[in-house]
């Protein structure tokens, strides 16, 4: 079994490389070159033949290889369908702000959580992304357009807090100076909600921002588009944003997905309210995405403007969220089950 070396610590790399009898500035100088997005140990050109030779034989740079590439007519949003050595697959979007670019990069290849509403959850789970292949997806984009990706957001497949161990190991390479140096105040994890896995990340107190995809005011109607509501039901799970937002003193962002008829009346609005009081929170309104089989449709405009009111009045701020790539499909799992379709054909 080769190493998976981008996936390693500078420490980590620093003792590999002594054990091959080599001094530890190597280390440096591979680690900048690998977190550059190099695809060959080839392309380090400060490093001997000999080296590069040993690092071929006992390492292996994970990379992403596009596979298809959609861009927004509207706005220029970018939509990448990403594979990698074992021919899995696994989606990203690329956004333009004012402020710079942000990217929303996946975590797992499928997802076990099982959300009614996301085109992800419907087509299964198959594994864990590891460290270096979440890196690969920021680092081919960077490359890809000529940029540098200033924002992070683990929104994409899979649920971060499932990939744990994976996902942490992450943050801390892709947040090093000698890295990609993206700081944690400039990252976004999405949860559904595994609670023990909360309070872990709270303690470690990172500072980055937690995004909870909570869907809906209460037990009855969470459990039914989220099945992880049954394990852990709404109450335990806000007294863990609760702990998050008290440890951190950083805001959680609830994520809500207004969908007509289901989540959306004032009467949800009012015990979503209710329920908020108290925690540290922004309430981020999404028209739920058009997903082929779940007969979900979006909430009118003026039902989410009566949401926001009725909110705002428990001071609770909320507001809708901008919807980019719409004319691609930006949400993340439809790209992917279009290929395995058409692959299977």
């Amino acid at each position: 079994m080769r190493t998976d070396i981008k996936s390693m610590y500078p420490e980590e790399l620093e003792q590999m490389l002594r054990d091959m009898g080599q001094p530890s500035y190597r280390a440096k100088q591979i680690f900048k070159w690998l977190h550059l997005g190099v695809n060959s140990f080839d392309e380090m050109t400060n490093i001997s033949k000999e080296l590069r030779g040993k690092l071929v034989e006992n390492c292996y740079i994970s990379n992403a290889t596009i596979e298809k590439k959609l861009i927004s007519s509207y706005d220029g949003t970018e939509k990448y369908l990403f594979s990698f050595e074992d021919g899995e697959t696994v989606e990203s979007v690329l956004m333009k702000y004012h402020h710079g670019y942000t990217s929303c990069i996946s975590t797992q290849v499928g997802c076990k959580m099982g959300c009614t509403f996301c085109a992800t959850g419907q087509g299964g789970f198959f594994r864990n992304l590891t460290a270096s292949e979440m890196l690969a997806q920021l680092q081919t984009e960077q490359k890809d357009n000529g940029i540098r990706i200033s924002n992070v957001v683990l929104m994409g497949m899979g649920e971060p807090l499932d990939n744990f161990d994976n996902v942490m190991r992450f943050l801390k390479l892709v947040s090093l100076d000698d890295g990609m140096n993206i700081g944690m105040r400039h990252i976004s994890l999405s949860t559904c909600g595994i609670v023990p896995r909360i309070y872990e990340l709270a303690d470690k107190k990172l500072q980055l921002t937690l995004s909870v995809s909570l869907h809906a005011p209460n037990d009855e109607i969470r459990s039914k588009t989220m099945p992880i509501n049954r394990k852990y039901g709404i109450e335990e799970l806000l007294k863990a944003c609760k702990y998050y937002s008290d440890s951190t003193n950083r805001r959680i962002s609830f994520e809500y997905a207004m969908i007509d008829g289901v989540n959306d009346g004032d009467d949800h609005a009012k015990e979503l309210g209710k329920r908020l009081k108290g925690i540290i929170a922004h309430v981020n309104l999404i028209p739920v995405n058009t997903v082929s089989g779940t007969g979900y449709r979006k909430s009118k405009k003026d039902r989410m403007n009566s949401f926001i009111k009725i909110l705002e009045g428990f001071g609770i701020t909320a507001t809708i969220r901008r919807t980019l790539g719409s004319d691609i499909n930006a949400s993340c799992g439809q790209l992917r089950k279009q290929s395995l379709q058409k692959t299977s054909v």
